[in-house]
């Protein structure tokens, strides 16, 4: 499904009911708003770890824009900015009072800003493998000077830069790299990032490493947000650290914190029932 929202198409898709029939009463369950990564991902890893959600609440996957199926638009579109204010365009073309917000990496920092900006309509709160400012990119940096092999630290110039010529270039990023991103794909050299089903927009990946990533900081604005907010961080995580939570954690009031020891990045595929379990408890 498309929505025509803010000048461009943004592409959201929906899983799970909202009102549930139990007998001879109806249960509503929360409605979350699951963002991806990248930036110039797609929601479709949602659907490959992230479905059984759908037994308590109501899940809406979303392609950021230019991004996934969403419409491809200029590339200065591709901003911070207009993801978050995409998401609360999109809650008010659905209807939606309150919904819950689950980020992960990329998301993530798209969740923080929106909770920053629009706590009023967030239930509840859901932080996974994010960073609070742009901070995390030093941090990254340092240590794949440390863990890295040559080639990783090579291939990863081009992140930094913000300069990938095309698609092509960036899945042979992911399968380089793969190996710091997934615990798993490390010890059962099996592509967790390496293979995705749609191409990533190279676009709004370059675009976000050569300018908004490179500035935001939400560590001044984080006590703004008054919604109960779980944050997950996995304990070997390289490009956004456990460091990069704990902030996050300790400046949101009504947050909670759990690092889980045999993660990387990919927390939904690392530690795959303990994140569904953390979740579908705090939902």
């Amino acid at each position: 499904m498309k929505a025509t929202l803010r000048g461009t198409e943004i592409y959201y898709d929906i899983a799970g009911m909202q009102l549930v029939p139990t007998g001879k009463t109806i249960v509503e369950r929360p409605v979350i708003f699951l963002l991806h990564g990248g930036p110039g991902g797609d929601h479709f890893r949602y659907k490959k770890h992230s479905l059984e959600f759908q037994e308590v609440a109501q899940l809406v996957f979303i392609d950021n824009r230019g991004c996934g199926r969403s419409k491809k638009t200029k590339k200065t579109d591709y901003t911070l900015e207009n993801n978050i204010e995409d998401i609360e365009a999109l809650r008010q073309h659905l209807g939606l009072n309150k919904i819950c917000v689950l980020g992960t990496s990329y998301g993530g920092m798209v969740a923080q800003g929106y909770a920053i900006r629009y706590s009023r309509y967030i239930d509840k709160l859901i932080l996974v493998a994010t960073a609070a400012s742009y901070r995390f990119i030093d941090e990254a940096k340092e240590y794949l000077q440390q863990h890295g092999t040559p080639q990783q630290i090579a291939v990863a110039e081009h992140l930094w830069k913000g300069n990938f010529k095309n698609s092509k270039e960036v899945a042979q990023y992911f399968r380089i790299m793969d190996p710091l991103y997934s615990m798993q794909a490390r010890q059962q050299k099996k592509g967790v990032y390496a293979k995705p089903i749609t191409a990533f927009s190279t676009e709004a990946l370059n675009q976000g490493f050569r300018e908004c990533l490179r500035e935001f900081d939400y560590i001044p604005h984080l006590k703004k947000i008054r919604c109960p907010t779980l944050v997950l961080a996995g304990e070997h995580d390289w490009i956004c650290q456990p460091s990069q939570s704990k902030i996050i954690a300790a400046n949101i009031p009504n947050a909670r914190l759990k690092i889980f020891k045999k993660s990387s990045h990919g927390i939904a595929v690392d530690v795959h029932q303990q994140y569904i379990k953390i979740i579908k408890e705090f939902l």
